[in-house]
């Protein structure tokens, strides 16, 4: 049926821990840290309607985003929503196509035609030497028809599998726009974890600045050695390379996002969400479950897409039915309108498929075969629904736990480096650790992001494993982005 045309394609690749939520993102390659690149290049890919976009109007000048905004804009424009709106068009016209089977069909006809007729072809006998033709004579016939089917159990079974795809395409089109939800907040986040990024670069080239400078004025003064210098320059290099690579990532992240939302991209987006922490929401598993069965879009449109199968195996089964049609028609008919005389015509026709050449067999393995696949489908969609709900708790939990040291350890390894920094000063310690003291800064950093990222993402995917991201997302993200 047209319903199940967009299904998508990050709900058929298992997830794997706080990878699967990164749908739709960018990853960013070189400067993040282990830890972070594990995260992100496991991301999982979404199929391309989800992170394409139909653009809107070109804006007269910076586009400011909040998260909520670009959501906005993205269930607007995103082109996984427009197509399905579409296919929401393809699927209603096909049930009003079988509906329009079972009316009555009434029509009207004016013919007005000049004849000349042999009436031996028409069985008069003629006599002997007398022309079997007559005419010319004009006859008009102004009339009008009504056809319809009284009996056929066939039409009728047709007419309720096209309502229920129907049905599955609009809860298709609802289940859309909660992975347009995901999609998009994915983007969103990934962006401002770019940006953040950016920020803790910055920061890093200055602190790898003054250190270079303090290593230069120490090295005048006789204090340390020039290879002291050398290496505080090379962190410096390091530590600026990292900052190009952060704008390169932030100015790809929103491209991304532009073009998942509609936005020409050309746009000068400004990211006015930040990534702050927030409390996971308060949710039991059993409690997740009953509302994910209840709330999920995609659960409901596999259920109406049964449904339609098993009324298609039923028409496909009634096929070898008779069928009563009723047929009538009244009017007028003579050489000219004015001397004209009314007839009319009733009657009834039963149709009987004695033989086929074996169409209504196939109609039936055919059928058949498509209500099982959907019976699977529903089947395996029911286990994937609590995979996902189990799955994005557990995620969220451990991203909770995972900010938390996060956290702290950006406060120990800025502590290390202050410390580090004093004793080169004091001249009891050389350049390698204040050096290793600043990667290690970097990296705690670097993970703090990526912690915070990885905990945004946790919260929109368990909207999203519950059915809910595109009306609830403020609750779980606790409005911090």
């Amino acid at each position: 049926m047209i319903a199940t045309s967009f299904e998508p394609t990050v709900s058929r690749v298992p997830a794997i821990g706080l990878a699967a939520v990164l749908a739709a993102l960018i990853v960013i390659p070189g400067v993040a840290t282990v830890d972070a690149q594990v995260t992100e290049q496991m991301a999982v890919q979404v199929s391309a309607p989800l992170t394409g976009g139909v653009p809107g109007p070109a804006p007269g000048g910076p586009v400011s985003l909040t998260l909520q905004d670009a959501v906005v804009r993205g269930l607007e424009h995103n082109l996984a929503v427009v197509l399905g709106r579409e296919q929401v068009r393809l699927a209603a016209g096909a049930r009003d196509a079988a509906r329009s089977r079972v009316y009555p069909h009434l029509g009207a006809y004016l013919a007005d035609s000049r004849n000349v007729i042999n009436l031996e072809a028409y069985g008069f006998p003629v006599a002997p030497g007398e022309s079997p033709l007559i005419g010319p004579f004009d006859v008009v016939d102004a009339r009008a028809t009504v056809a319809a089917p009284l009996v056929d159990l066939s039409l009728w079974a047709d007419v309720r599998a096209a309502s229920h795809g129907a049905d599955a395409a609009g809860a298709t089109l609802d289940d859309l726009r909660d992975q347009v939800v995901l999609a998009v907040s994915s983007l969103y986040l990934q962006a401002s974890a770019a940006k953040s990024r950016i920020i803790t670069a910055r920061a890093q080239v200055a602190t790898a600045r003054a250190l270079h400078e303090q290593a230069k004025d120490m090295k005048a003064a006789g204090v340390v050695a020039a290879i002291e210098v050398l290496r505080t320059e090379v962190q410096l290099a390091a530590e600026r390379e990292r900052l190009i690579i952060a704008e390169n990532d932030a100015a790809t992240s929103k491209l991304a996002l532009a073009r998942a939302i509609g936005l020409p991209l050309g746009s000068r987006l400004i990211l006015r969400g930040q990534l702050e922490y927030s409390p996971p929401p308060a949710i039991d598993l059993e409690e997740a479950l009953q509302q994910a069965f209840g709330q999920r879009d995609d659960y409901r449109s596999a259920q109406a897409s049964v449904a339609a199968a098993e009324a298609a195996a039923g028409a496909a089964r009634k096929a070898a039915l008779p069928s009563l049609e009723m047929q009538a028609n009244w009017g007028k008919i003579g050489p000219e309108i004015d001397s004209a005389l009314t007839t009319y015509t009733v009657g009834a026709m039963v149709s009987v498929p004695l033989y086929t050449g074996g169409a209504i067999h196939a109609r039936k393995l055919t059928a058949d075969a498509s209500l099982a696949d959907r019976q699977a489908r529903l089947a395996d969609l029911a286990a994937r629904i609590e995979y996902e709900v189990r799955s994005a708790l557990l995620d969220l939990a451990a991203a909770d736990q995972r900010t938390e040291v996060a956290r702290d350890a950006v406060h120990l390894a800025e502590s290390q480096l202050e410390q580090a920094r004093d004793r080169f000063s004091a001249g009891v310690a050389d350049g390698v650790e204040v050096v290793q003291a600043q990667q290690a800064a970097a990296t705690a950093h670097d993970n703090h992001i990526a912690s915070l990222l990885a905990d945004h993402l946790a919260k929109v995917r368990l909207a999203r494993a519950l059915g809910v991201a595109a009306e609830g997302l403020d609750r779980f993200l606790g409005g911090s982005s």
